[in-house]
């Protein structure tokens, strides 16, 4: 199917008109717009769509079309077919492009995809032999545009261009002239004048935060029509010291507790440092600063970590830099890095000043006043914020005393990013821990295991085991412990390895089972008496029934393998645990267990197990209930003996492709991803 087009406007108003369509902005007189699908057709409906917009408004003779050459209708061509090209061959989703004709001529081309958390390729890393087929990356767009940016939306990114037509006076830098409006509500934060891939790389990872950050700018665009667009306005070295104040201490009067507010909303949800450095640029440049740079301290080398040495910081690196000039900010990250923020005391309150970065402003920005505020949350010196403006007025006070106030919401948000950064690290460790390290090969039998934990950042429900007992026999476990986090990891390392150490032992199936539902008993009962111990020993009330710690529920499906000359003898027993299933070369399946009660419920509960034979070409499948009660709506996948069904279907398959085969038809079978952890293992007799 080709790129069809499936919505194209064009709202058009005279200058000066007191009223514009909503989504219009006030310096917009017209807009063309269409969805494509990702296709290869999709630059040349695009294409057509810009051209014909182009002859439609010149023949109107809408506003600023006098400025129009040939040279900018045939950039602008060039323009749409590179950032279509861009999200098509980048993003793979249906693309949304708008044309937009502003009072002054100039045009604005973006194109829309649905796929923030993949950022535009530059092309600096195309091979010349994969631009026929990939364009020439968005270096091409950069060099016929005024200005260029990314615009991120929840669930979506713009790609945007400015073009301007010739004898054009906007009375805006590109950067300030170059943002998506500010007071839509859907939201919208903008990389104003990003000059590459990298630049996007920085705006990607807040896909997360733009709805916030918009609030924070819609906020001074409902009330004073100059903070409409992107708020940079005029650059500091072309504007008075009294004009620039005058705006500060208007914006201060009617949008600075908002912005608080709002900047409290959008860095408390932050749980990466970095992420917080970078909403921390896009915060305060242009709106309090024209630059700004984050230093972030490692926290483990404690209060020595800058050196007294000139120019050398350790422990301590420059997370982040941003100016209003996407331009500068290489230059001044350079200049930044050989003059680092002194040592001084961290508990000292407010700015201190900071040497101006020389000559990495260029001749206009030679000059300025550059203030450094400490980074300390809960008693920890975590990092240094620096923020400048060019020219000689500096700061008022008003906006130094904002920036304080915001530097300490930063501070605890890169406080509580490091918090979690720990704990996710020791639950990844301990995630480790509680797993084999390799699953082993038994002779005579292919194996294939599919685990896929729900929560990554944390230690799962499910575990498995594949191991070898000695005396010819291997044992398998697959377990599901009741709920997740620490508690269902304390249930798991304990289950797990007395597993083993039973087998080892030569006890049988149902005598492991026994002993291992004992323990799970006993151990709760303890660590009950140990909580009321504690309890009573610091003069609380008594433990009522219910209260303290809770036994952990195991389900466990545990079994043995032993290989001999006609096949593979397995004994088996399932404990409160989906069933297995056995597929035979025929198609054929059938349950081979059955029910018991869960672990750790029933005092002194005797388990039984079945023993049969796994011949040539039999496949034993072995789930957790991710797998069974995977829902889709009210049904869930096992309904009507879903599994069996979809097992039956695998019938010639090796056990690596059956254990795919099931994942894939789990994950198919609800349009939202899997609610629950997910493991399966799947043993078949050679």
């Amino acid at each position: 199917m080709g790129a069809i087009p499936t919505q194209r406007e064009t709202v058009s108003r005279a200058t000066g008109a007191p009223a514009h369509p909503a989504g219009v902005s006030a310096r917009e007189c017209a807009r063309a717009h269409v969805t494509l699908l990702g296709s290869s057709l999709a630059p040349g409906a695009a294409r057509e769509m810009v051209r014909a917009a182009l002859t439609d408004w010149s023949a109107l003779g809408l506003p600023g079309t006098r400025h129009w050459t040939e040279h900018l209708a045939a950039d602008a061509l060039v323009v749409v077919s590179e950032l279509v090209t861009n999200a098509v061959v980048h993003a793979g989703t249906d693309v949304e492009v708008v044309c937009r004709l502003e009072e002054t001529g100039t045009l604005v081309v973006e194109a829309t995809d649905h796929h923030p958390s993949r950022a535009p390729r530059s092309g600096d890393q195309e091979t010349p032999h994969e631009i026929p087929e990939y364009g020439r990356g968005l270096r091409l767009v950069a060099a016929l545009a005024e200005a260029w940016g990314i615009t991120y939306r929840p669930g979506t990114k713009t790609v945007w261009a400015r073009l301007r037509a010739a004898g054009a006076e906007t009375g805006e830098t590109p950067e300030a002239a170059g943002a998506t409006e500010a007071s839509d509500a859907a939201g919208v934060v903008s990389a104003a004048g990003t000059a590459g891939a990298a630049g996007a790389a920085d705006v990607v990872d807040g896909a997360d935060m733009v709805r916030t950050a918009a609030r924070i700018e819609a906020y001074g665009a409902e009330r004073d029509p100059r903070f409409s667009g992107s708020p940079a306005g005029p650059p500091p070295e072309r504007e008075a010291g009294t004009g620039r104040r005058g705006r500060d201490r208007e914006w201060l009067g009617r949008g600075a507790l908002s912005f608080l507010a709002e900047a409290s909303d959008l860095l408390a949800g932050q749980l990466d440092e970095d992420l917080v450095a970078s909403l921390t640029g896009q915060l305060i440049v242009p709106r309090l600063a024209d630059w700004c740079a984050v230093w972030l301290e490692d926290e483990s080398l404690g209060r020595g970590a800058w050196s007294d040495a000139p120019g050398a910081v350790v422990g301590a690196r420059l997370a982040r830099v941003w100016h209003a000039g996407e331009s500068h900010i290489e230059e001044l990250r350079r200049a930044l890095e050989k003059d680092p923020p002194r040592p001084r005391d961290p508990w000292r309150s407010g700015p201190v000043a900071h040497p101006w970065p020389g000559d990495a402003l260029g001749p206009d920005g030679a000059h300025g006043v550059a203030l450094a505020y400490r980074l300390v949350a809960g008693g920890r010196p975590l990092g240094t914020l620096v923020i400048g403006r060019s020219g000689t007025a500096g700061f008022p006070d008003e906006i130094t005393g904002l920036v304080e106030d915001l530097s300490r919401r930063v501070a605890l948000a890169i406080g509580a990013a490091r918090q979690y950064a720990r704990q996710a690290t020791i639950s990844a460790v301990l995630q480790r821990g509680l797993l084999p390290g390799a699953v082993a090969e038994i002779p005579g039998v292919r194996s294939a295991l599919v685990y896929e934990p729900c929560d990554k950042g944390g230690p799962s429900g499910d575990f498995y085991d594949l191991f070898p007992a000695g005396d010819g026999r291997w044992c398998f476990a697959v377990g599901d412990v009741q709920g997740k986090g620490p508690e269902a990891a304390v249930v798991i390392g304990l289950a797990r390895p007395w597993l083993r150490l039973l087998a080892r032992e030569e006890y049988g199936v149902p005598d492991v089972l026994d002993r291992l539902n004992q323990l799970l008993l006993d151990d709760a009962t303890e660590a009950a008496d140990a909580a009321a111990r504690a309890l009573v020993a610091a003069g609380g009330p008594p433990v009522a029934p219910g209260d303290g710690p809770q036994t952990r529920f195991l389900s466990l499906l545990y079994g043995e393998l032993v290989p001999h000359a006609g096949g593979v003898r397995c004994t088996l027993a399932s404990a409160g645990h989906p069933l297995p299933l056995l597929l035979g070369p025929d198609g054929t399946v059938r349950a081979v267990a059955e029910p018991q009660t869960l672990l750790g419920v029933v005092e002194d509960a005797t388990y039984t197990s079945e023993t049969f034979e796994l011949c040539s070409g039999d496949t034993l499948l072995c789930v957790t209930d991710g797998v069974t009660e995977r829902r889709s709506g009210s049904r869930q996948f096992d309904d009507g003996d879903g599994l069996a069904t979809a097992l039956a279907g695998c019938a010639g398959l090796d056990a690596g492709l059956v254990a795919e085969r099931i994942r894939r038809l789990v994950h198919e079978f609800g349009a939202r991803p899997p609610e629950d952890d997910l493991a399966l293992l799947v043993l078949q007799a050679e």
